[in-house]
């Protein structure tokens, strides 16, 4: 069977996605010392987040599995984390007492431990039988999936690569510890998905497989690639954690080498 493989073409993402790189645009070109790998990753994450919801990714999903997956990792991880690359403290710098302001009134929800069960949690709950048809067959709980699933990423990674220095910010080993605990929780749906005695949404049983694929063997697919996925998104990102405490750590120096004698 072939699937259904047209565009959605939502006017309010579009428009939203349209925004977001017109204000970055000419912030960027305010402070031109930001450098253009950020612009490109920053780009590269509000588009790849916009193809996420209008592109034949949004509507594949509907049929198979994988690809539902493939949509959740998109808004959950990579576009956030290349939106939130994008973005440093002199660039966010007309809008820091702002957030530096919101952390304070939101209390524990801006701390790191909330952040882990707001991410863990969403993708276990909108993964429960009746939560995820519900999603796939209602436009409306649909749309209540994504703005879940973009909320949950963009507290999580927030805490890791945010250039804005907060009270929660995470030291030492903490990145270390916060990305383990989390990729392992969310590891473990994408192995239980994967090996899964049967398909556990009926959303994509009783009707003709598509791409040759059983409701079984896609939600396996999806399941592997939900835990592989996790896996090499936590490695890079701490290679990333890392080379950014050494850069750093090398300007600290630099700094006390300049100003510590005077």
């Amino acid at each position: 069977m072939s699937p259904d493989a047209a565009w959605s073409l939502e006017p309010i993402v579009l428009v939203l996605g349209v925004a977001a790189l017109v204000v970055y645009g000419r912030r960027w070109r305010a402070v031109p010392e930001t450098g253009a790998w950020r612009l490109a990753a920053f780009v590269a994450g509000v588009l790849l987040g916009v193809l996420a919801l209008v592109s034949p990714i949004d509507t594949l999903g509907e049929e198979l599995f994988l690809m539902h997956m493939v949509q959740h990792i998109l808004v959950l991880d990579v576009a956030t984390v290349l939106v939130l690359l994008g973005l440093t403290r002199v660039l966010l710098r007309p809008v820091t007492r702002r957030v530096q302001r919101l952390e304070r009134a939101a209390g524990p929800l801006a701390h790191p431990g909330f952040a882990i069960v707001l991410y863990v949690s969403v993708m276990w709950l909108w993964h429960v039988p009746a939560l995820y048809d519900a999603a796939v067959r209602v436009p409306v709980v649909h749309v209540v999936e994504h703005l879940s699933f973009a909320a949950a990423g963009f507290a999580y990674w927030w805490h890791l690569l945010s250039p804005i220095r907060g009270r929660h910010r995470l030291g030492g080993m903490g990145p270390v510890v916060y990305m383990a605990a989390t990729k392992v929780l969310v590891g473990l749906l994408g192995v239980a998905l994967t090996f899964a005695p049967g398909a556990l949404y009926d959303v994509y049983v009783g009707g003709p497989p598509v791409w040759g694929l059983s409701p079984g063997t896609d939600q396996a697919v999806g399941g592997a690639i939900m835990a592989l996925e996790q896996s090499v998104i936590m490695g890079v990102a701490l290679v990333w954690l890392f080379v950014r405490a050494l850069g750093e750590s090398e300007r600290e120096e630099q700094r006390a080498e300049r100003y510590g004698p005077a």
